[in-house]
């Protein structure tokens, strides 16, 4: 009987399209999703060959159970299997406790964030327990590797795929985009431009951000930013902006699911400012050519943080410092006034080398045992 990869994830988030799609034509795989109970895009599971939805059930303290998922271990046609590692899933729990006490002959890896590094004395048993338990781990970003090293891990079953977006689709849109005066058309003037993609979610500090353009404007340096996306934040961050008196450098642009205008919004700015957590904004703004500037506290980071390189594709600031912030976006312009094209073909280099669909299946296939 031919053997198959089953792939089991807590719900089908459409932004895994790319790598989705590569898995599901390079290897004989069946798809197991939990439904979404988030604000998260889901895709379309027409488009991957065998993929269906199993009953989730939801559990205190933000745990979960995945339905029918430990009876796919009784399949015969199975011998490896790829898991979303996560904590909170109490049927991955049951599912790597059983493999390995009745079927130690089938592989079991995990994708995972793994460590963050900010991990309690009793998150870090857990997680020592339950990584242990897995053939291999892939992980989003070498700090977490390093982290799990140094916790007592082997290097070898732990392998980095870091992440990526819909890069087919925002290639070609790369391909053909070509600057436009869209900013100038909208605030009047030539200053330089920041821009902010994704859900406006306090998570991501953005009134930080509202506070230091007001201090760079107090010192002379005006600044036009672009906030593109909507969220539980927006209606405090209008009112900060006219609380701040900077309502007419600031743009809310709004909530935007066309990728053509939102390639034409972040190539045409000159940087991406994300003052909390940075995570997949970094991929979008890179992949079109424009360098983030966010937090240095790596511990709250998302592993997104590594695709920047200080002074060649963004930069970082002291977390929830304005005055660090401020010193961090103003040194940047000063530092790259005459080297945008320099910097938007760093941004492109970082993205297409290593965090893309094609870099995380090359990683599967090396290291996914399928037999």
């Amino acid at each position: 009987m031919e053997k198959k990869l089953c792939l089991i994830y807590n719900f089908a988030p459409l932004y895994r399209l790319g790598v989705f799609k590569l898995i599901d034509e390079k290897f004989d795989c069946d798809w197991y999703f939990g439904r979404n109970g988030s604000d998260i895009k889901t895709l379309d599971l027409s488009l991957l060959k065998r993929a269906k939805e199993v009953p989730v059930i939801n559990l205190p303290f933000s745990c979960y159970w995945q339905k029918g998922i430990v009876d796919l271990l009784f399949r015969k046609e199975y011998r490896t299997y790829f898991l979303l590692g996560e904590l909170k899933s109490i049927s991955t729990w049951a599912f790597i406790i059983f493999a390995r006490l009745f079927f130690p002959h089938k592989h079991v890896y995990f994708w995972s964030h793994g460590w963050y590094g900010r991990e309690t004395r009793a998150k870090k048993i857990l997680k020592k327990i339950f990584f242990r338990l897995a053939d291999g781990t892939f992980l989003y970003g070498n700090y977490a590797r390093n982290l799990m090293i140094e916790n007592g891990f082997r290097g070898d079953n732990l392998f980095v795929i870091h992440n990526s977006l819909d890069y087919d689709r925002q290639f070609e849109l790369r391909k053909m985009i070509v600057p436009t005066g869209l900013y100038k058309k909208h605030f009047g003037n030539n200053r330089p431009n920041i821009i902010f993609i994704g859900r406006l979610t306090f998570s991501k500090k953005l009134d930080l951000l509202l506070e230091v353009l007001k201090l760079l404007k107090e010192k002379g340096k005006v600044f036009n930013l672009t906030l593109v996306g909507d969220g539980e934040a927006c209606r405090n961050l209008h009112d900060l902006a006219v609380e701040k008196g900077i309502c007419e450098h600031v743009w809310f642009y709004g909530a935007c699911y066309d990728e053509q205008t939102n390639a034409e919004l972040i190539f045409n700015a000159d940087l991406c400012v994300s003052p909390g957590n940075v995570g997949l904004t970094a991929m979008h703004s890179m992949m079109f050519g424009t360098p983030v500037i966010t937090h240095g506290c790596f511990k709250y980071q998302g592993p997104e943080f590594e695709s920047i390189h200080p002074g060649v594709t963004g930069d970082f600031f002291e977390m929830g410092n304005a005055g660090s912030l401020a010193a961090c976006i103003s040194a940047w312009f000063d530092r790259h006034e005459s080297e945008r094209d320099k910097v938007r073909e760093a941004c492109y280099e970082e993205i297409d080398t290593s965090w893309n669909p094609y870099f995380q299946i090359d990683v599967i296939k090396k290291h996914l045992i399928v037999e």
